[in-house]
């Protein structure tokens, strides 16, 4: 059975005008916002062990879409660094990842080494919960 994990505790880095949980409010008109600084990120609390199997991330239509560009996904169970030294996820193609049985409570994007800002219209994870077969 698949999930779409939509519920969870939203944080990030800073905000400038839209907050965390904009970006699982299942409108991709509204957009999170983090101030531009180093290492901006964004993470999702799932509040359990979830086997996460995708991610997709919806960029903004405005302007700026270059922004996410560099973004790193990291999934895991450490708050350490603000969650941003789990295990990352190779960038695909697209916004999709697919990220195949991995566990972790958080989902993480950041934007390593860079100064920049980091802006999200909606995040979307699915997986199952552990103990259910896929």
């Amino acid at each position: 059975i698949i999930y779409f994990f939509q519920m969870g505790k939203a944080e990030q880095s800073s905000t400038l005008r839209y907050e965390a949980n904009t970006a699982i409010d299942d409108n991709d008109f509204h957009c999170t916002h983090t101030e531009t600084e180093t290492n901006p990120w964004w993470r999702l609390d799932m509040m359990d062990l979830q086997i996460i199997q995708e991610v997709i991330i919806t960029n903004r239509m405005d302007c700026c879409f270059e922004q996410i560009n560099g973004a790193e996904i990291r999934i895991g169970n450490s708050l350490e660094n603000n969650g941003n030294n789990n295990p990352i996820i190779p960038a695909g193609a697209s916004y999709s990842y697919s990220c195949p049985d991995m566990v972790g409570r958080y989902v993480n994007v950041v934007i390593p080494q860079e100064t920049r800002f980091l802006a999200l219209c909606e995040v979307e994870v699915y997986g199952s919960l552990p103990g259910n077969s896929l």
